[in-house]
């Protein structure tokens, strides 16, 4: 795994083009030495880790190992405060690690404790709609292949989720993917919009129940942001 798939994010900085630009490079350098060797006892390329490992790149990661993990567990106020502290005093060289013993997925509130936010409608210029968004973020996917989300029951959502949670993935996706629609008849039912997918796999992390399956879609479907 490389880039964004694991996790080269810099948190304090909210930047990880050159890191997950960097891990490419690493790998690509082993790969290269991997495929020229005449002869090799072994496919896996272990000399990435260890390449990783004696890079700025790993330094960078580790100095800042703590800043999410901090902001989680004492709020932004102190989380920021001890991240200045570990950060910009000590090197990021404090001698432990912190982890967040929970998964996201469980961490999810029933609607009834908690409070509905109210967002103001885009207004076009600082703020935009979803499909907006979508649309500059170029996603693409084939129509006649196969969704890449799935459901392992595809009751799940308008049973459980919807009456205990008023169903977050209509609200945590940030492409508007999954909608909750009315029937006809009045019933509701669970739509996927695969071809909005920007490809952020929350709802593979978020989904309370875990019954979301995100796979990797054919071909080179997804966002492209040629800018970058």
């Amino acid at each position: 795994l490389i880039g964004c798939d694991a996790g080269t994010l810099n948190f304090a900085k909210i930047k990880g083009s050159h890191t997950a630009m960097k891990s490419g490079m690493l790998a690509a350098e082993v790969v290269h030495k991997a495929i020229t060797e005449q002869e090799r006892g072994s496919d896996d390329l272990t000399e990435y880790t260890e390449a990783f490992n004696n890079s700025w790149l790993y330094k960078e990661l580790y100095q800042q190992r703590n800043f999410g993990p901090a902001q989680h567990k004492w709020g932004n106020l102190v989380g920021s405060a001890y991240s200045f502290v570990d950060i910009n005093i000590f090197n990021g060289n404090l001698p432990w690690t912190f982890e967040d013993k929970k998964a996201d997925h469980a961490a999810m509130k029933p609607a009834a404790q908690s409070k509905e936010i109210t967002y103001p409608k885009p207004d076009g210029k600082l703020t935009f709609d979803r499909l907006a968004s979508v649309f500059l973020s170029n996603t693409n996917h084939e129509e006649d292949q196969p969704c890449h989300l799935t459901l392992k029951d595809p009751a799940l959502p308008i049973r459980d989720n919807l009456p205990t949670y008023d169903e977050p993935a209509q609200r945590y996706c940030p492409a508007g993917v999954y909608e909750v629609v009315d029937n006809e008849d009045g019933s509701k039912r669970f739509q996927i919009n695969g071809q909005n997918c920007v490809h952020c796999k929350t709802c593979d992390i978020k989904d309370p129940a875990q019954n979301i399956v995100w796979v990797t879609p054919e071909g080179f479907g997804g966002p492209n942001y040629p800018n970058m």
